[in-house]
């Protein structure tokens, strides 16, 4: 590989880094500022964060290659845990019914926007029915594909349009392939934890211990052990967890609701994920929920550490039997 060409790389890997943290943190500046001006607090959806930070890091990632299943599918499962908010309680049945609709919703679509699983469960945690939420999302989440598809073709113009996102190329790679599960053991051990964890948040009555974010990573997690780089290190995951919880409740509390506190969230949050060298996109999440909550205080804290901690334990548990359920597919399958 000649010098012109390593520097090109280099060049490449830093151009992304530095731009698609700041398109990021810019585009929830503005929509936090739209929810402020217009009263309407569900625009601000927090797995927008998480959204926003992986498709304009990894301009050539999953979700940034699929700008229609980005704006779509997050708007129908939203749509799925409305309907289901308005017609049942906060229970073990409404919790079990939204989660499994919304991985079917994606399973049937083809959809690799995990994220949607949250938008699903968002509005049953918080007790939304209003129509306007699913609508607001499809608004947000429009605007962040079509963002995301210009952002896209500029750095494909200018020949930037493979910058990995992260420390390496083969941690991107890692987290590109498709995981085919050889069994359903690994959908028995999800809902299982599911069960579990919604035991603990009701003996302990603090609800967000199974808190939206939460419930995607345990999917992610317990179903894609074999290829999601947070497996390796899943010890590091309550401590990001916990300290993005912190930091969005204190910039909250100081600042108040606003695109203020949703930058400093999120720019202590974007630098704690890139010391620990870590691409974990749903602590940006966690750091946002504090903006929708009616009476955030320590309590939300708390709860996101016991229900992190529960899902690594129950990882750890279960991680023998997990390692030889998934396995990458092949150039040809993919193509197929």
């Amino acid at each position: 590989m000649s010098i012109s060409m390593r520097r090109d790389r280099r060049r490449t890997f830093t151009d992304a880094l530095i731009l698609g943290p700041v398109l990021s943190v810019v585009l929830l500046a503005v929509v936090a500022k739209a929810a402020l001006l217009t009263g309407v607090f569900y625009v601000l959806f927090p797995e927008l964060a998480a959204l926003s930070y992986d498709v304009f890091t990894r301009p050539a990632g999953e979700w940034a290659r699929s700008p229609v299943m980005l704006a779509i599918t997050p708007s129908v499962t939203a749509a799925l845990g409305t309907a289901l908010t308005q017609a049942m309680v906060y229970s073990l049945w409404s919790v079990a019914l939204t989660i499994a609709g919304a991985i079917l919703i994606i399973g049937l679509m083809r959809s690799p926007i995990m994220p949607a699983i949250s938008a699903a469960f968002l509005p049953l945690v918080f007790g939304i029915t209003s129509w306007w939420y699913p609508i607001s999302i499809a608004a947000v989440m429009a605007i962040l594909a079509l963002v995301s598809t210009i952002y896209g073709r500029i750095l494909a113009s200018g020949d930037v349009g493979q910058a990995p996102a992260l420390d390496t190329v083969a941690q991107t790679d890692e987290i590109e392939r498709a995981p085919r599960l050889r069994t359903w053991l690994p959908i028995f051990i999800f809902f299982g934890f599911v069960l579990v964890a919604y035991g603990l948040a009701r003996v302990t009555g603090l609800r967000l211990i199974l808190f939206p974010p939460l419930v995607m990573t345990a999917f992610e997690i317990f179903t894609n052990a074999n290829i999601r780089p947070w497996t390796k290190r899943p010890l590091t995951l309550p401590l990001v967890c916990t300290f993005t919880a912190a930091v969005g409740l204190a910039a909250l509390l100081w600042f108040g609701a606003g695109p203020l506190s949703v930058v400093v969230s999120l720019l202590v949050g974007i630098v704690t994920l890139r010391v620990l060298r870590l691409h974990f996109p749903p602590a940006l999440t966690v750091g946002l929920l504090p903006q929708i909550m009616l009476h955030p205080d320590w309590r939300f804290v708390l709860a996101v550490t016991l229900g992190s901690s529960a899902l690594v334990g129950a990882f750890l548990l279960a991680r023998p039997l997990l390692l030889n359920q998934s396995a990458p597919l092949t150039a040809g399958d993919r193509s197929g």
